[in-house]
């Protein structure tokens, strides 16, 4: 059985749909991703291929870096898509599906640019920067 997901930002104007399966959720907690979202961004990811987007209109693309944009609704604001440049995937915010997707966090990574403000304590692996096997912004 193909499983499909769906999701949307706040207001409903973005909408999408993924076909398969999703890679389990990484939690970022660089700077950037808690400026977006006010703690860390978590997000899984899925194929271009097995994606699709209703209300493409109304998703602002922020170039955030040299090597990436942030995908978010111009209506309500919801963050909702980190794409990194030539990537045949694109990295979905977990809280935009709709219902439960049976999504689990693996681990989390930037954690040295975490804020003050909290700790992680749920026994997942931490990471410094980046992960193995995970794209992320190259070293200024």
């Amino acid at each position: 059985m193909n499983q499909v997901n769906e999701g949307s930002c706040l207001c409903g104007a973005v909408r999408f749909r993924t076909k398969g399966p999703l890679r389990e959720v990484v939690a970022c907690h660089c700077s950037q991703c808690r400026k977006q979202t006010g703690l860390y961004y978590a997000a899984t990811n899925v194929g271009l291929d097995n994606f699709e987007l209703d209300g493409e209109e109304r998703v602002t693309w922020y170039r955030a870096s040299d090597f990436a944009r942030r995908g978010f609704c111009g209506t309500c604001g919801s963050a909702l898509f980190w794409q990194a440049d030539d990537a045949d995937h694109v990295s979905i915010m977990a809280g935009a599906f709709d219902g439960e997707p049976g999504l689990k966090m693996a681990y989390h990574i930037f954690c040295a640019d975490k804020g003050d403000f909290y700790e992680i304590n749920d026994g997942l692996p931490q990471y410094g920067k980046g992960s193995p096997n995970l794209a992320v912004a190259p070293d200024d």
